[in-house]
């Protein structure tokens, strides 16, 4: 038998561009056709007979999971690698394969024993199903197409007022982009140094835990370098577009510079897919990082009103869930599992997270694995106002605990809008049900929910637009409560800040020592300055207005906190051009630079699966002078039909990560 021609049915791989290799999913069949030598004896059901053997990994091993033999048999198997033949005209015998729906994912060899005598037929490349019923990571329904197929999707971002969708390229599809989530899948971390990697290949939970911890390159050769200040000799986080180039580079020459939350996520999210394993991104806006593992997160004074704690709230926080069985779980935790490539804290001695049901998060089933108390905190975890005496004392004062966990968001099955799944993390706030999980957790430190106002009450007001280049007011209300008078130290500042919480450099600032009567309320306002904050304002374009006011004598604190996200212009796009395959089009771009000063080292990109040939167009317009737009025109040509997302982005030395997305209707 000399020539071999394979065909797969209904495998949905159609996407992937590799012609080397079939590529199908398990737990399904595939048809190979050989064709007999001449002068070879005719194929007869029943009388010939040949086995299969099937390998993966570097090393296989006789009969286990990672090389198996099957001979042919009347019927197939579909719990089991099983195959079955009969003869085709013109010399060839048709035979049809299943896989095991447990099998190892990965690259295989297939070879042909006849007699003992064996011809290799080629290889394949093997993936989860979410299409078969026993497959553990099986998924019923129309969200198989957003959350294995899709290769486009939007990463939310902002804070809870101010929600914006970020455009991604997942590009799983793209040339040679699988090649290297098989790799990354034969990466080692130090977790796994006592299993059978291959054969944990086809366990999800594994997978799942494995990529978490390669995803970024904290203990291991991982693929991309967290950096949160300092982006000398990398890219900036925000500079990122798609998956694609990164996983490139990496692939190249190692771990990738630089990363934040959400581009761990966007990679986690693109090797899932690209494996078969169903995966969403999700957002958790005001995501606690507890680091002493208490569940609550302690805002701590000093008695003149600086903040002078350790524990962050982050503006918003990015991870992925993915879907599949827990048969290592209790009977009710199957679905949606958290997974976290992000390197906050360590698990099990390494920068890792979960995989964890969503469920048990949400039931306060804190002793899960993986990492259940991590991500409980993240979204449940108490704001605790505290004052740190002279004398050493630490005094508890009130707080929220409304602050964190708030409009967790993933996008919308089947449209660019924002679904929001905080309900599938937490019950209500203040109901039976919730009570019930903190009761559960063992949460001791939980804030009584009277809804009694302290003595003391700041809110913050916003009045104007706030436009990155532009000069605003904020305002302050102190009210007393109380029916006696309070003498108090009050501040008001505003400080530029990273997503993650940590503040940066002071753009203004102003205090009083004030004496409030029963009732008194005062105003306080605040002028902040783009002289003051545009040399210090980070690509976030985030600053952070916090408001404290501090009684020493009856050791009473009132805080009030707000983010606000700097408006950013706009780019604008005009398509030039009948919009067909190989047809050559011009987009036209604009953006007004809102600043009041030039910019330097200007340029947009172009990037669009199907459009730009998975790579990105980049024009550079040099300076662009204050209040003034920039201007270019990129041309691309469309390689396949259908419903395409361009993705547009402008940067600059001072106005980055100016991003844009449109859908395009290619046709034939």
């Amino acid at each position: 038998m000399t020539r071999v021609k394979v065909s797969k049915n209904n495998h949905h791989t159609d996407q992937f561009s590799d012609p080397h290799n079939l590529i199908v999913r398990r737990g399904q069949t595939f048809s190979i056709t050989l064709h007999l030598k001449p002068g070879s004896e005719e194929f007869n059901l029943g009388e010939t007979t040949f086995s299969l053997i099937v390998e993966t990994g570097p090393a296989p091993k006789d009969e286990s999971d990672i090389q198996v033999s099957f001979p042919l048999t009347c019927t197939i198997v579909d719990t089991d690698w099983s195959a079955m033949a009969y003869a085709d005209p013109s010399n060839a015998v048709s035979v049809i394969i299943n896989s095991s729906p447990n099998a190892p994912v990965g690259l295989y060899s297939l070879t042909l024993d006849q007699d003992g005598q064996k011809t290799r037929l080629g290889q394949f490349i093997l993936l989860f199903n979410a299409w078969c019923e026993k497959d553990a990571v099986y998924m019923d329904g129309e969200e198989r197409g957003e959350y294995v197929l899709k290769d486009y999707g939007l990463i939310y971002r902002g804070s809870p007022t101010q929600i914006k969708g970020l455009p991604w390229n997942f590009a799983q599809y793209e040339p040679e982009v699988l090649d290297i989530c098989l790799k990354i899948l034969g990466e080692k971390p130090r977790f796994a140094l006592d299993t059978d990697q291959d054969y944990s290949k086809g366990d999800p939970i594994y997978v799942a835990r494995l990529l978490s911890a390669v995803i970024n390159s904290n203990d291991d050769r991982g693929v991309v370098v967290g950096e949160w200040y300092n982006f000398d000799g990398g890219v900036h986080p925000g500079t990122w577009t798609g998956s694609g180039e990164i996983l490139h580079k990496w692939a190249e020459s190692g771990p990738v510079r630089y990363g934040q939350c959400w581009v761990f996520a966007a990679i986690s999210c693109t090797v899932f897919r690209a494996l078969g394993i169903p995966c969403r991104v999700v957002t958790n806006f005001g995501s606690a990082h507890d680091s002493d593992a208490s569940l609550v997160i302690e805002n701590i004074y000093d008695e003149d009103g600086k903040r002078i704690s350790d524990d962050s709230v982050w503006n918003f926080h990015v991870w992925v869930e993915c879907w599949m069985m827990r048969p290592d779980l209790e009977e009710g935790f199957n679905g949606w599992q958290v997974s976290d490539p992000t390197p906050q804290e360590t698990s099990e001695g390494i920068y890792c997270c979960g995989p964890v049901s969503q469920k048990a998060v949400k039931e306060g089933e804190l002793t899960t694995k993986y990492d259940a108390a991590f991500v409980f905190a993240e979204v449940n975890a108490d704001y605790l106002d505290c004052i740190l005496m002279s004398d050493g004392r630490l005094v508890k004062k009130g707080g929220s605990t409304k602050l964190i966990g708030k409009h967790i968001s993933t996008k919308a099955v089947g449209v660019d809008e924002r679904k929001d799944i905080t309900h599938e993390y937490k019950y209500p706030e203040g109901s039976e049900e919730e009570r019930r999980v903190f009761e559960k957790a063992k949460h001791h430190n939980k804030l009584e929910k009277s809804g009694e106002e302290p003595g003391l009450h700041l809110k913050i007001k916003l009045t104007e637009e706030m436009t990155l280049g532009s000069d605003f007011v904020v305002n302050a209300l102190l009210t007393n409560n109380c029916m006696d008078v309070r003498n108090c130290v009050f501040q008001f500042s505003a400080k530029a800040v990273c997503y993650n919480g940590k503040k940066g450099e002071e753009c203004c600032f102003t205090s009083d020592k004030v004496e409030l009567s029963p009732g008194e309320e005062k105003h306080y306002s605040l002028k902040v300055e783009y002289n003051k904050y545009g040399p210090v304002i980070t690509a976030d374009r985030l600053i952070k207005l916090s408001a404290v006011v501090i009684d020493k004598t009856t050791v009473d604190i009132s805080t009030a906190e707000r983010t606000i996200i700097l408006d950013e212009p706009d780019i604008e796009i005009k398509l030039l051009g009948d919009i067909q395959v190989n047809n050559p089009v011009t987009a036209e771009l604009t953006l007004l630079n809102p600043l009041p000063e030039p910019l330097q080292d200007c340029s947009f990109t172009a990037v669009g699966a199907g459009l730009t040939d998975s790579k990105p167009i980049i024009i550079k317009i040099g300076t662009v002078p204050p209040k003034e737009e920039a201007k270019a025109s990129v041309e691309f040509t469309p390689t396949s039909a259908g419903s395409k997302v361009l993705l547009i982005s402008f940067d600059s030395d001072k106005l980055k990560n100016i991003k844009l997305h449109i859908d395009i209707d290619v046709k034939e």
